[in-house]
């Protein structure tokens, strides 16, 4: 018995109707993957890296997690990022969150919801350290966007200091960082002014980019 048939035909007339417009097409892709891109997102279904980017398969090589968490111990995220930066030599790693998040919110709100609050407790840091300018901002739907654009900010300072960025800029890998946030009510990227290129550059900007989220925040 074959479960779930409606899957298998829309995989069917996808890949068909790929063939059609690029007969080669599947051929190239069996042949060699040469992403200029790593993407970290969240796991959350409604942000697909390629479809909001507009990338076919095979230009952005991604990694996905609960809340686009980038941790120092995750071997899993390290083994990703290795691949990407040592094999495939991506150009650009981009830290994607988006706006809503599940794992933000449940940060933010504190309540215990089992073994995913080991995961949790790093976004709990990101709120604790900024506490005072969360809890000065009028309401929690408020306070969950700013967490959501923080998180992203403070992931591209870790993805900058794994061991793996920093040997690749040791040895002059071109390797471009960007944190983005992703609105799930409109369809749009935005970039957070993460962009660093080298490490010297990692506490100026990440400064910046803490305070250009902040000041969006200062009318409210």
């Amino acid at each position: 018995m074959k479960y779930m048939p409606e899957l298998f035909d829309a995989n069917a007339r996808w890949a068909e109707e790929m063939r059609v417009a690029d007969p080669g097409f599947f051929a190239g892709l069996a042949a060699l993957q040469s992403p200029a891109y790593l993407w970290i997102g969240c796991s959350d279904s409604r942000v697909p890296a390629n479809q909001i980017t507009g990338l076919k398969p095979g230009e952005v090589f991604v990694h996905r997690n609960v809340a686009n968490v980038v941790v120092h111990t995750d071997l899993n995220c390290l083994s990703v990022m290795q691949y990407a930066i040592e094999v495939l030599k991506v150009q650009h790693i981009i830290v994607c969150g988006h706006y809503g998040c599940g794992g933000v919110r449940a940060a933010l709100e504190g309540p215990s919801h089992g073994l995913i609050d080991n995961w949790l407790r790093h976004i709990e840091d990101i709120r604790d350290w900024h506490n005072d300018f969360l809890k000065a901002l009028p309401d929690d739907a408020t306070r969950w966007r700013a967490l959501c654009e923080l998180n992203v900010i403070e992931q591209v300072r870790n993805v900058a200091r794994t061991t793996l960025v920093g040997d690749a800029w040791k040895r002059g890998q071109a390797l471009v960082l960007h944190g983005w946030i992703y609105g799930l009510e409109d369809g749009h990227l935005r970039d957070l002014q993460t962009s660093l290129k080298s490490g010297s550059e990692l506490d100026t900007v990440i400064a910046q980019a803490v305070a250009s989220s902040r000041l969006r925040y200062a009318d409210h």
